[in-house]
């Protein structure tokens, strides 16, 4: 059996396999890329920061060509909130686990299941507080990188002000917080 024959644009084609490639490749950004010209972020890529800004959860993602500038930007934006997300999401592990211990060691503490559930729904309002604060694209590659950055204190404003929490929990947030932040810097070094 012959088959016809399909009259196919290859630009289409090359376009859709970049569109392809871009939904399914990595999300993370590897530190010291080593870009010849690129800022200093895109190079170190996703971290914990401690700097006069204050304690800041950056994230970096990328996109290649895509065929839409609009389309290739807002990978690259997806792809660092992403980023922020996986590391704010251990930062809330390891402060849902300190304070479990510390809690259970006192003798009044909550069930380890109630307070991570807690912090799972403080972490979705936080993440949505993540904002794209630079993009860089690089003119050898065209390949576009964003840097989106969340705030140690917004993430405490927002923790104090959420119904939801009980108040031991948000007390040990914005006493301790800082301090596990420093910590998990230090390791991630």
């Amino acid at each position: 059996m012959k088959l016809p024959k399909l009259n196919l644009n290859p630009i289409l084609l090359i376009g859709l396999a970049l569109l392809i490639g871009a939904c399914a490749g990595k999300t993370m950004v590897e530190s010291d890329l080593n870009i010849d010209g690129a800022p200093d972020w895109v190079n170190k890529g996703t971290q914990f920061l401690n700097d006069k800004s204050g304690r800041l959860f950056h994230g970096v993602g990328e996109a290649p060509v895509v065929g839409s500038n609009s389309l290739q930007k807002s990978t690259a934006d997806n792809r660092a909130r992403t980023e922020v997300a996986r590391i704010f999401s251990s930062y809330m592990d390891a402060v849902s686990n300190d304070y479990t211990a510390a809690a259970s060691s006192g003798g009044s503490g909550m069930s380890e299941q109630a307070v991570s559930q807690q912090i799972k729904a403080v972490t979705k309002v936080n993440l949505a507080g993540a904002k794209i604060i630079a993009r860089w694209k690089d003119k050898k590659t065209n390949i576009i990188y964003s840097l989106a950055e969340l705030d140690l204190e917004q993430v405490k404003t927002t923790v104090n002000t959420t119904d939801n929490m009980n108040n031991d929990v948000k007390r040990y947030i914005s006493v301790n917080g800082a301090n596990i932040f420093d910590k998990m810097q230090k390791e991630n070094k």
